[in-house]
Formats: C-alpha cells, structure tokens, sequence
C-alpha cells in the first residue's frame, strides 16, 4: 500500500466516484488508528481506508458480520453502511460505517466506576453463541497455551527498556493462566481487541466500542481481560459481579491475558516514544497503568468474591444463540 497516499483528495475523489450521494458531507482526517486510516464524514458516518496488508479482509469480516450483531450490542458500534470497492484510484476495498461519538481511552481514560457495569452488559449481549461458519483466529479466542512464546517475548522486550514493574509476578499472573482448564463450551461471538484505542468515552463513562476487524468465536476469556486493560483501578470486582458466565478458571485466564496485552501496549507506547514507524506514544501510559492493576489484583483477589477461585459460585454457560447468520 506504500505507492498510495491516502489523503483526502483522494477520499474526496472516491467517495464521490462510487457513493456520489455522500460526496457533499464534510469531510476531515481523525488522528489513530491501526490497519484503518480513518475519516470522518459528515455528522454521522466514518469512510476507513485499509492502510496494512491485513486490513481489506478485516474490513470485508466486519461488512459480513457486524450489521447482524450490532442491533443486539447496548453500546454503539460502527455499524458498515457501504462498501467501495477496488479501483484503479486505490486497488484495496474500503468502507463508510457510522461514527460512533467519544475521545479514544488512550486519550481520555474511563474514569466513572459505572463503566464496570456498562461494559459487562455489553460483552453478555456480545458473548452468544457463534455460528459454526464464524470466523476463528490463530491468536485470540484460542488456548492460551499457544501464545507463550509470545508472551515471553513481549515480557523480554519489555524488561530490556526497565519498564515492568515485578516480572516475577507477571510470569506468575501468565504462569496461572496457562494452567487454568481451558474454555470447553461452543464458541461464543468475541470482539477480540478490546484496549484502550478501541473504546471511546464521554465524560469519563464507556459510551462506545469500535474496531471490530479481530472480531470472532472462541473463549471469551480474551474480552474480559478488558476488565483491567480498560476499567479504573479496583473496578474489576464490579464487572465481574455484573458479569454472570464467569467462573474460576476464567478469571485466571483473562488476567493472564490482560498482562499480555498490558505489554503489548507498553512496548507500542516505547515504539511510539522514539518516533518508530507504527508507535502508538499514547498506549504506553496505557499499558503501564492496566500493568499496574493486574498486578494488584492479585493482592486483592479475595474481594472478587463472585467465583469459587474467590469464594463464589459456579459460572452459568452463555445462551445458545445463534440467529446471527
């Protein structure tokens, strides 16, 4: 994709070329995120351009799947409205959804507790049952077992800037992770990328969830790691209360993947810090501060009291729905 610049002239000539009742919406770049360049259109809807290699079939998966899981999610999400096709102005496909209102939590935290709540309502109406046709991934929603090796990388990588806090502990949280059964019910819907640059927050709650390109089915445990990747300190207890397919095992498995992704973040907020192609310089506070309550979670693991792990009760398995088809 490097021979094409998108820029806006070149949106502009495409929205016109092939969606020409939109081409009279303003139009204007937002700064962020990954495999999308992403502008905004009018009031009401988002025009994102694929700017990795991976990203036209990201793109393609949400135009097939989101529409049908949208009208059930409490939380707006950017719903594909068109799909603008390769041409020769740019040979990759692209796509105008709605826009979904909010500052990016990379750029302003959530920080009202009742985002615990929000977001475990959001992810019970997310987390049915998936089709057998739905989408699976190599690296999210799979047994945890298969992402060692790249855990300790990452912890590697994070340890030779002295940016971890205990890596002692953090093999530990990963270390308990892996030797938690794994997830053995039908796979459920995930979204699979939920960080801080995936959520948008509006003074201070959750008020919405964007990016779906690494949604698919699997264990939802890699969402609910979103319980100290995103919420404020000591809010995970809550979510889990309000949670209700939860269990022992589960938890272990969702910190764990909590303090992989915390590193991931830490080490594109480095990349970010010293100007390196793809750094994110605003995920590395981010990763640093979710690194930080994971770690203190295990210091209070007594208070999630709602799983036998913690002196609670058996998890209930998520409805079996499957009407997204």
């Amino acid at each position: 994709m490097g021979s094409f610049e998108i820029d806006e002239n070149l949106v502009r000539s495409l929205v016109h070329e092939q969606h020409p009742d939109l081409a009279g919406l303003d139009l204007c770049e937002v700064v962020g995120g990954w495999d999308n360049q992403l502008w905004r259109l009018g009031d009401e809807l988002a025009v994102r351009m694929p700017r990795t290699e991976r990203a036209p079939s990201l793109l393609r998966k949400e135009h097939r799947w989101l529409p049908a899981l949208a009208p059930r999610l409490p939380l707006p999400v950017p719903t594909p409205q068109r799909i603008g096709e390769p041409s020769a102005r740019f040979p990759r496909p692209w796509t105008i959804a709605t826009w979904v209102p909010g500052e990016p939590a990379d750029r302003a935290p959530i920080s009202n507790d009742s985002a615990a709540d929000t977001l475990a309502g959001f992810l019970e109406a997310l987390h049915v049952k998936a089709p057998a046709h739905a989408p699976v991934s190599q690296d999210r929603g799979v047994p945890l077992k298969t992402l060692s090796d790249g855990f300790e990388r990452g912890l590697q990588e994070v340890a030779s800037g002295g940016d971890a806090a205990d890596l002692r502990d953090v093999r530990d949280v990963w270390d308990e992770a892996i030797a938690a059964p794994d997830w053995e019910d039908p796979p459920v819907w995930l979204h699979g990328d939920l960080h801080p640059a995936n959520v948008v927050v509006s003074d201070g709650a959750l008020s919405g969830v964007i990016d779906f390109g690494d949604m698919c089915a699997g264990d939802p445990a890699v969402d609910l790691a979103a319980a100290w990747v995103l919420l404020p300190a000591g809010a995970a207890a809550r979510f889990f209360d309000a949670y209700p397919y939860v269990d022992e095992a589960m938890i272990r498995r969702a910190r764990g993947l909590a303090a992989a992704k915390s590193l991931f973040l830490i080490l594109m907020g480095r990349a970010g810090e010293r100007g390196l192609p793809g750094g994110k310089p605003t995920w590395g506070p981010a990763g640093r501060a979710a690194l930080d309550r994971v770690l203190a979670s295990i210091q209070e693991a007594g208070r999630l009291s709602r799983c036998s792990a913690f002196g609670g009760p058996t998890r209930r398995s998520p409805p079996r729905d499957t009407q997204v088809t």
